[in-house]
């Protein structure tokens, strides 16, 4: 099968050239680990993630319920969540690091402008992805944590507002948010993600890792 593919497509060829990269010796260290790492709690929010959509229903009546569901119900439910909620958490800390990481070393430095400009924004929708999913249980804490974070976006000057009744659907926190809010943690971030990171590795295959120390 392996030499059927690679007569057609050169499979073996590339994974050969992959294996083969060399990496410089400085990168040999746990903190140039971290944009590994990231992507590593980003494949596990993702196998999780969609292990909980085919239990969760997104309307106001039904969300918290089926949210004790996959709890109580479902088997081996209680650590699909809990790996999916800690592993956000890890995540936007891994983020955290790896930038301050790029920083630090003076990794985003010409010719690499661009991939901290796609690193940048990458941590933008790390954050919206913590955002909107926090909405998702839909019970006290997360219903008012978005009413003060939605707050927080209608002060931003000039399209505050407008972003700010685009994510609620309204004037108010509603079922309409709650739908938004879903459509774009499942569909439009990963999305957005999943184009910036293919940038980004492609960025780094193209240009190697920088010998900044």
């Amino acid at each position: 099968m392996s030499q059927w593919l690679n007569e057609r497509f050169e499979v073996g060829d590339s994974i050969e050239r992959f294996k083969n990269h060399p990496v410089p010796q400085h990168a040999l260290n746990p903190m140039y680990c971290l944009g590994g790492l990231t992507f590593l709690s980003f494949l596990l929010q993702v196998i999780t993630g969609i292990c909980l959509a085919f239990y969760y229903r997104p309307t106001p009546e039904a969300a918290y319920t089926s949210v004790q569901f996959i709890m109580q119900e479902v088997s081996f439910g209680t650590i699909i969540r809990s790996i999916h909620h800690y592993t956000a958490n890890i995540m936007i800390i891994l983020v955290f690091l790896h930038m301050f990481r790029v920083f630090y070393t003076g990794s985003f430095k010409k010719p690499r402008e661009l991939n901290w400009l796609a690193g940048s924004v990458l941590l933008c929708l790390t954050l919206a992805f913590g955002f909107t999913g926090y909405l998702l249980p839909w019970d006290q804490l997360s219903y008012w944590a978005s009413v003060v974070g939605t707050e927080i976006v209608g002060g931003i000057p000039l399209i505050g507002h407008p972003l700010m009744l685009f994510l609620r659907g309204g004037l108010n926190v509603t079922a309409y948010t709650l739908t938004r809010f879903y459509v774009l943690h499942i569909m439009v971030l990963p999305i957005l993600a999943g184009i910036f990171m293919l940038g980004h590795f492609i960025m780094i295959r193209i240009q190697g890792i920088s010998d900044e120390l």
